[in-house]
């Protein structure tokens, strides 16, 4: 496993120790780029033409929107933005669909937990019809034991509310679960209930560089916690 920043802990896990796997979807499993674009340019892009503005002005505009509902359930609701921007939001994200990708060695790690007998969920903030399409692209919906959306606790990850209802809701045990996120404030909120083994995506976008945390162990892929 590659400490990629000095301050960080570093801990080679024990597999034995690890009975449950929670996973994150956007940036973790999936590049992250796709869902950069789609609400930096696209949405942005789409925006314009409906309001008869230029790009520019589109996007401070909808970057302005975003971040007044960002880490609250509301960021991730796609019938909230279609309302909000009069936009479908759904069809928007079908039209280049095509640009989801799954990270290099999430099939193997996959593969390697469900040979190992772990207990995998998929937990994700993505709203229910993104992630049906996300997984009908990805492929990946057979390796989980079930898939767990925000919206189905009612509560974001960033909240340590959503980790309580989780447990109730998965019964796993905090000392031998992981959870891996690319979002600190998800991580933070997941290590405030308990959860013992936190691992940080250090590059949820194939096009931005390695970007490690100094409060958890970071990775750059899966295949660091294969070896």
């Amino acid at each position: 496993m590659t400490r990629y920043n000095n301050k960080a802990p570093h801990t080679a896990l024990d597999w034995q120790q690890i009975s449950t796997v929670l996973l994150d979807m956007d940036g973790t499993l999936l590049d992250k780029y796709y869902d950069d674009y789609f609400w930096e340019q696209f949405v942005p892009q789409a925006y314009a033409r409906q309001r008869g503005i230029d790009r520019t002005r589109a996007k401070d505009e909808l970057m302005a929107r975003y971040r007044s509902v960002q880490h609250t359930l509301l960021w991730s609701d796609l019938h909230y933005w279609s309302k909000e921007l009069d936009l479908d939001i759904l069809a928007l994200k079908k039209q280049i669909s095509h640009m989801i990708t799954v990270h290099p060695h999430v099939v193997d790690f996959l593969t390697f937990l469900k040979n190992q007998n772990k207990s995998i969920y998929l937990v994700t903030a993505a709203h229910p019809q993104a992630l049906e399409m996300k997984m009908d692209k990805a492929g990946l919906a057979h390796f989980f034991d079930q898939l767990v959306c925000a919206d189905d606790l009612n509560r974001a990850k960033e909240e340590v509310a959503f980790w309580r209802l989780l447990e109730d809701r998965l019964g796993f045990s905090r000392d031998q679960t992981l959870f891996a996120d690319d979002n600190l404030k998800v991580l933070r909120a997941a290590r405030s209930h308990g959860i013992a083994h936190l691992i940080h995506i250090a590059r949820p976008s194939s096009r931005d560089p390695l970007n490690a945390s100094a409060e958890f162990t970071s990775i750059g892929g899966f295949n660091e916690l294969l070896c």
